[in-house]
């Protein structure tokens, strides 16, 4: 893993570790995490739904098991800050960690649905939002608090929003959540709060530093040190994004046909539908084959062969989706001071290896 901190513990797996796998092993998932890794007591931990709803109440692991069953989701997870590096060639982005285009993973997630726990507890019709908030205590605020966000109702409401406790068929490890995490398929990765403890039912969206003065999108003048709370647009679903997996940046290779593979994926409800790659830096385009489409919210694979010539080569993808959208091409045009949503063009730079170097 490349490690961009410490404490807290902030981590991306190699390109190759994500190349031609649809699930993600559990030990090569991104981890993004805002303050220390709680080691929680799973037999101890009780979910708490409070707020705008007719009965409050309290939900050990094993109660809400019996009461609301398990499902599962196949749902792709990706940091607001996934190819961050690549505004950082742009320009300096201080205090923000370099991530790389492996900050997104695929799992099989099991829990129960929020939607069943909030119709149990019944939700006012004044309410608009609901809120959750983690275990894990951050010093990026002041003064330090739990980590904590919240999506629109409606989006809580549907059947693929988790309080889940498996990834792959194994219980959460400690540094992705456990013993109990949401899961928000479609969404930045800091709304599946990780650790949650509570569930707020409410008639505005979560006043948590991290909803309201974090994970924003501001414009490219804007010095995020002289930002009140509020400013900017809340990050939410993710743009249609891709990038490449194998072979490596900056690998030498042999010259002539090449395989080369990526990831491409779509937030909300819209699906990957298709990924171009140029061998020549744009001059011209092909049409990536996509792999299987394992579920509404997960990623889709693809692959090409591009003619790779002597010397140095830069290949670019570009993924469009169900709606029609397409990354944009420049990284400049997206440049924002906090390195979020680089959606941009994916550019692999590759140098020819002929028969002759020896």
């Amino acid at each position: 893993m490349t490690v961009h901190g410490v404490t807290p513990f902030n981590a991306e797996p190699p390109r190759a570790a994500l190349a031609d796998r649809v699930l993600t092993p559990l030990d090569a998932f991104y981890s993004r995490n805002h303050g220390p890794i709680p080691a929680l007591d799973p037999g101890g931990w009780r979910l708490r739904v409070d707020g705008l709803v007719g009965r409050t109440s309290s939900w050990s692991l094993t109660e809400l098991r019996d009461r609301f069953g398990s499902h599962s989701e196949t749902a792709t997870l990706q940091c607001a800050g996934n190819r961050r590096a690549g505004l950082v060639e742009v320009r300096d982005i201080p205090g923000e960690a370099p991530w790389g285009p492996t900050a997104t993973a695929t799992a099989r997630w099991t829990g129960v649905r929020l939607a069943d726990v909030l119709d149990d507890a019944g939700v006012d019709p004044a309410a608009t939002d609901v809120a959750f908030l983690g275990t894990d205590v951050s010093e990026a605020a002041t003064p330090p608090q739990e980590f904590g966000g919240s999506i629109p109702l409606r989006k809580a409401r549907m059947p693929e929003v988790l309080l889940a406790w498996e990834m792959n068929g194994e219980p959460l490890p400690p540094v992705h959540g456990a013993p109990v995490r949401v899961v928000v398929p479609g969404y930045i990765g800091a709304r599946s709060v990780k650790w949650v403890h509570r569930v707020t039912v409410a008639d505005r969206p979560s006043q948590n530093f991290f909803q309201t003065s974090t994970y924003r999108l501001l414009p490219p003048d804007v010095d995020p040190a002289r930002t009140a709370p509020g400013d900017g647009v809340a990050l939410g679903l993710v743009a249609v994004n891709a990038d490449f997996l194998a072979p490596d940046d900056g690998a030498e290779v042999d010259c002539g046909p090449t395989r080369v593979t990526g990831y491409a994926f779509a937030g909300g409800d819209r699906t990957v539908v298709r990924v171009d790659v140029s061998p020549d830096g744009g001059s011209s385009w092909i049409q990536a084959d996509l792999g299987e489409q394992a579920g509404t919210w997960a990623w889709r694979h693809w692959s090409a062969t591009v003619d790779v010539r002597p010397g140095e080569q830069l290949v670019l993808a570009r993924a469009w989706d169900s709606s029609a959208a397409l990354q944009p091409a420049d990284p400049a045009s997206v440049w924002n001071p906090k390195g979020y949503a680089n959606n941009s063009w994916a550019r692999l730079r590759l140098r020819g290896r002929s028969a002759h170097t020896a």
